[in-house]
């Protein structure tokens, strides 16, 4: 009992912590917060006991290369440290941003595949993963395209979760939860012909299929693939990832198709393996913008 009160009283105190300097931060001119932001990357760099080595993990794992180099592996996880805090002052700063202020930051490449699926009218159920920040896209699309929700773990302690939902819904972006009430909210929103977004980079649940992710095996949830058979949905491999400029760049990649066979299983991890091959190629692509301080594979620290 004493454990739980004193993890309770701890994350309490992260809360209280993030609101303070939250409140400081979206407050700034975007270049003092970034300046913040990189402050805060060194010292969490330097001195995160499970964060960097879990990182450096990963981005080995992803990129083999890196295994022999360390001066390389150094340069890439201090750089991911850096832009993650950098989309961290970009959130902080969202209850006061304005969409058509963010609009000069996010160019789109593969905008034809988004149209292609909108038009078939089942919705668009983008699917990728932790990369860069998705509130602007996010942000933009609901502005003018069609409503766009999150398909995201509830966070702790419960008033940050709260935080998180009420500062995207100004925005116009809802968050559902991966739970069986976010699942039947995400149908509805699929059906009504809206955007959900989610990641299939990390089993969050606990309910994941063991598949190959960079060769090894690891859990990835297939409940994308699964709804995507379940309503004819196309699946829309995405990333999202910051320019040196820092503006943010979408890059998009041909809709992926879930077809029935009828072994509902199969089907899912055929659809789901395509999904991976696409996202392996954008992580390899900008190893420094994959922000996965998380264990994903087995003998991670």
């Amino acid at each position: 009992m004493w454990r739980y009160r004193l993890s309770r009283a701890f994350t309490a105190v992260q809360y209280r912590g993030f609101k303070t300097v939250q409140s400081i931060v979206q407050h700034l001119p975007r270049p003092w917060a970034y300046a913040l932001a990189v402050f805060a990357a060194r010292f969490a760099w330097w001195f995160s006991p499970l964060a960097r080595p879990r990182l450096e993990f990963n981005l080995k794992v992803a990129c083999p290369e890196l295994a022999n180099d360390r001066n390389a592996l150094r340069r890439i996880s201090w750089l991911n440290f850096r832009d993650h805090a950098k989309a961290y002052a970009d959130l902080m700063q969202l209850p006061l941003a304005r969409v058509e202020a963010m609009r000069p930051w996010l160019k789109v490449s593969g905008w034809e595949y988004l149209e292609q699926a909108r038009a078939l009218g089942r919705g668009v159920l983008v699917v990728s993963c932790h990369m860069g920040s998705y509130e602007v896209a996010a942000a933009i699309w609901s502005a003018t395209l069609a409503p766009v929700s999150f398909f995201a773990e509830e966070l702790e302690p419960r008033p940050l979760f709260e935080w998180y939902r009420d500062t995207r819904a100004r925005l116009g972006i809802s968050v559902l939860t991966l739970d069986h009430g976010g699942i039947r909210k995400v149908l509805d929103a699929l059906r009504d012909q809206e955007m959900v977004i989610t990641a299939i980079d990390r089993d969050i649940t606990g309910t994941g299929y063991l598949m190959p992710f960079f060769g090894k095996l690891a859990p990835i949830p297939l409940g994308p693939a699964a709804i995507a058979l379940r309503l004819g949905t196309p699946l829309f491999p995405v990333c999202v990832y910051r320019l040196p400029d820092d503006t943010y760049q979408v890059e998009a990649a041909p809709l992926i198709f879930a077809e029935s066979t009828g072994n509902a299983r199969a089907d899912q991890v055929k659809a789901t393996q395509a999904l991976l091959r696409r996202i392996e190629q954008f992580i390899q692509q900008h190893p420094e913008q994959w922000h996965v301080p998380h264990r994903i594979w087995a003998g991670s620290p």
